[in-house]
C-alpha cells in the first residue's frame, strides 16, 4: 500500500538539470556558478575549481549564454522546465503515488523541495529518486544522488531512499526512442546520435573496477561490472539498440558528443567535428537526435538545432533536421511508468 493510516508513505523525486529562473546575465550567472562549482562536474580541488570558474568562465561566459539561452526562450518560460513539468504531469496520470519535481541547479530545488515533501506528508517513509537521464555519470545521475543522500543523511535520517537505475537499455523506453525517431527521419537522411559529451577522466572514476575504463581493449564492447557506471558503453549500447529496431545499417548512422567543455581529454569524437566530417564526405541531408535529454533543453534546442544546423549547411549540408526530445510523449511516459513499478508498493 502506499498510504499508511491515510497517509502516504512514499513519493517519487523526478528530478533534472535544470535552468536560469530568466535569460539574463545575472540570473546565468548564478545558475552556472552553482552548476559549474559542482565538484561531480568539475572534478578539481576546490581551490582549483575556484580559480577556473571564477577566474575563468563567470567573468565572460554569463554573456554569452544568456543570448543562447533568450533564442530558445519560450512563453512558458525554460523549455526543460516547462517540458519536465508537462513529462511529470502525464506521468503522474498512470503512477498512482504523488510524484514531485526537483532541479538539481536552480530552482524549484532539491533541498528545498524535500522539506516540503517531509511538511506535506507526516507518514512519508520512503523517497524514490527518478533521475532524468537515461544513462549513468558521476555529473548527472551520480550528483543527484550524492545531494539527495547528503541531505537525507543530516536532515531526515528516518527516510529510505531508492534510486531509479539508468534505463538506458530498457526494451520499452528504446522502443518509444525508436518510435520517435522514426517519426522524424526520411529514408534518404543521414543519422548522427549526439550525445552530451564527458571528460574521459569522468569515465575512469567511475569505473568500480579500477580496471577497466579506457585500460582495457574495445572496453565498452567487454563484458564488465564497470558498465553498471559507465556512460560511454551505456550510450553505445543504446545506440546499438536503437540502430538494430530501426533497422538502420551501419553507413547511415554515426555517433558523436557534444558540449566540450576546458581542454582535457573528451569521449571522442566531438559533434561539431563529426558534422563537418559528415558534411565533406557529401552527406546533404542529415538528422540528428540527442538521446541523453529526456527533455529539449539549451543543449539541444540551440547547440544542435541553431549551431550545428548553421554549421552543416555552411559546409555543404542542403537539409538538417533535429529530432525532437521525447519530452512528454505518450509512449515515453508509459515506458517510464513500466520502469517505476519496481520500486513502490501498490
Amino acid at each position: 500500500m502506499t498510504k499508511q493510516g491515510g497517509k502516504v508513505d512514499q513519493v517519487i523525486l523526478a528530478v533534472n538539470l535544470g535552468s536560469p529562473e530568466a535569460p539574463r546575465e545575472t540570473e546565468v550567472r548564478t545558475y552556472l556558478r552553482e552548476f559549474l562549482m559542482d565538484r561531480n562536474v568539475i572534478d578539481v580541488p576546490r581551490p582549483i575549481r575556484d580559480l577556473i570558474v571564477k577566474g575563468f568562465i563567470l567573468p565572460k561566459r554569463p554573456k554569452e549564454s544568456a543570448k543562447a539561452y533568450a533564442s530558445i526562450w519560450t512563453e512558458e518560460g525554460s523549455p526543460l522546465i516547462a517540458n519536465t513539468y508537462k513529462l511529470v504531469a502525464k506521468l503522474q496520470k498512470i503512477v498512482p503515488i504523488p510524484i514531485h519535481i526537483a532541479m538539481r541547479y536552480g530552482q524549484p530545488a532539491i533541498t528545498n523541495t524535500l522539506a516540503e515533501l517531509v511538511s506535506q506528508y507526516p507518514g512519508l517513509k520512503k523517497i524514490i529518486l527518478l533521475p532524468l537521464y537515461p544513462h549513468y555519470a558521476m555529473s548527472t545521475t551520480g550528483t543527484v544522488q550524492d545531494l539527495v543522500r547528503q541531505i537525507l543523511r543530516k536532515k531526515y535520517p528516518r527516510l529510505k531512499l531508492a534510486v531509479h537505475k539508468p534505463f538506458y537499455n530498457n526494451p520499452d523506453y528504446i522502443k518509444s526512442l525508436t518510435h520517435s525517431i522514426a517519426k522524424e527521419l526520411p529514408n534518404d537522411y543521414h543519422l548522427l546520435f549526439s550525445y552530451h559529451g564527458l571528460p574521459v577522466r569522468h569515465l575512469k572514476k567511475s569505473d568500480i573496477t579500477r580496471s577497466h575504463c579506457y585500460q582495457t581493449a574495445n572496453c565498452c564492447e567487454v563484458s564488465s561490472p564497470a558498465h553498471d557506471f559507465c556512460y560511454k558503453h551505456q550510450v553505445l549500447e543504446t545506440t546499438r539498440l536503437a540502430a538494430k529496431q530501426l533497422g538502420l545499417a551501419e553507413e547511415v548512422y554515426s555517433v558523436a558528443f557534444q558540449s566540450r567543455l576546458g581542454r582535457d581529454e573528451w569521449i571522442s569524437p566531438s559533434t561539431s567535428d563529426t558534422i563537418l566530417v559528415l558534411a565533406a564526405k557529401g552527406v546533404k541531408k542529415l538528422a540528428v537526435v540527442c538521446p541523453a535529454f529526456v527533455s529539449d533543453c539549451l543543449e539541444t534546442l540551440e547547440e544542435i538545432g541553431i549551431r550545428a544546423k548553421e554549421s552543416f549547411l555552411k559546409n555543404g549540408g542542403e537539409s538538417f533536421i533535429l529530432i525532437p526530445c521525447l519530452n512528454e510523449s505518450t509512449i515515453f511516459v508509459e515506458s517510464l511508468g513500466k520502469t517505476l513499478k519496481p520500486y513502490y508498493k501498490d
